[in-house]
């Protein structure tokens, strides 16, 4: 029991850190700097490629292929959905890149941000599980079948000590990556900066992923002892708020503070420990398996009471604050 939750904690932080550097990749390729896609100043917010790509993939990994996956590993499953795409998507930043709007009176665009990015990443996971099942197929016509290859590989990786190893391998390489940031941004702290940034977003970003991965057990449980409202996934939306409500207070210090050193650790903070905690991936499936079910006005539900929660916590912690900043009460 310990080495499966020690393996899974570690198959997951591991790859976090992969995650982290892949959304600032997306982040850098389709924003201002090159493609001229994405920016703060528009409804195309810049984590809108990163939430579009995790959840296309989520459909492949987080839907069609997972009991393929979860045969193989369920370590292995959980690490590719909870902790990679998990991350690669983030909610928290959405959020405050509509808060940003918002606060500079552009209320219409923030509207249409959520309204477009939630089209636009239920479509994503949408054309994922189709092109999925059309690969599936394929192969199918084909004659390739995983179901013999799978139970293969899983009885190679069924015994202990072989999970052992795995364990072991994975806690090496997070050692590894996490000295390696430690060391980046011991050099690149007192210069700030992006690089700054990014290596101590990867420090503590993991941490992110775990809480998710513990508030996700409260998904399915509805609330107190009768089980209310099951339908919704209070794990998933506690992450969600929790994250955003958090950025939004993060980004009230920074402005406050405006210094160097706080630029940095807050920045690190929102992009690796609030952008991991908070997930778009996660909230699309579990949209789209509403909107399958019986049920399908709860996807909507869902969605409006993330959103509008979110954000309406963070006018209250972000944009207040902003709009009464210099307010002179004597006067």
């Amino acid at each position: 029991m310990t080495c499966s939750y020690s393996q899974k904690s570690n198959t997951q932080t591991a790859k976090n850190t992969m995650q982290v550097l892949t959304r600032y990749l997306l982040q850098k390729l389709f924003g201002p700097g090159v493609a001229q896609v994405t920016s703060d100043q528009t409804i195309l917010y810049v984590d809108l490629p990163s939430n579009m790509i995790g959840s296309f993939l989520m459909g492949w990994f987080g839907v069609v292929f997972k009991g393929d996956i979860s045969q193989v590993s369920e370590h292995l499953a959980i690490a590719i959905t909870t902790g990679y795409l998990g991350s690669l998507t983030t909610f928290s930043g959405w959020n405050q890149k509509m808060l940003e709007l918002s606060v500079s009176g552009h209320w219409l665009f923030a509207s249409l941000g959520f309204i477009l990015g939630l089209f636009l990443v239920a479509y994503s996971i949408q054309f994922g599980i189709e092109t999925a099942k059309g690969f599936r197929w394929l192969l199918h016509r084909l004659g390739i079948s995983l179901g013999k290859d799978v139970n293969k590989i899983n009885c190679r990786l069924d015994s202990y000590h072989r999970q052992l190893i795995v364990m072991v391998m994975f806690m090496v390489i997070l050692g590894i990556l996490w000295g390696v940031s430690g060391a980046l941004v011991k050099a690149e702290f007192k210069h700030g900066g992006n690089s700054a940034q990014l290596w101590f977003a990867c420090m503590v970003g993991p941490m992110g992923v775990w809480i998710r991965w513990f508030l996700a057990r409260l998904n399915g449980r509805g609330l107190g002892k009768e089980g209310l409202f099951k339908w919704i996934p209070f794990g998933t939306l506690i992450a969600n708020v929790s994250a955003a409500c958090i950025m939004a207070a993060l980004a009230s210090v920074k402005n406050a503070v405006n210094t160097r050193d706080c630029d940095t650790v807050v920045a690190g903070i929102q992009f690796g420990l609030m952008g991991c905690l908070s997930t778009v991936s996660t909230f699309a499936a579990e949209f789209n398996a509403m909107r399958e079910s019986s049920h399908p006005w709860r996807a909507y539900a869902y969605a409006v009471i993330t959103v509008c929660v979110s954000f309406s916590l963070g006018i209250l912690i972000y944009c207040i604050p902003d709009w009464t900043k210099g307010f002179n009460i004597d006067t």
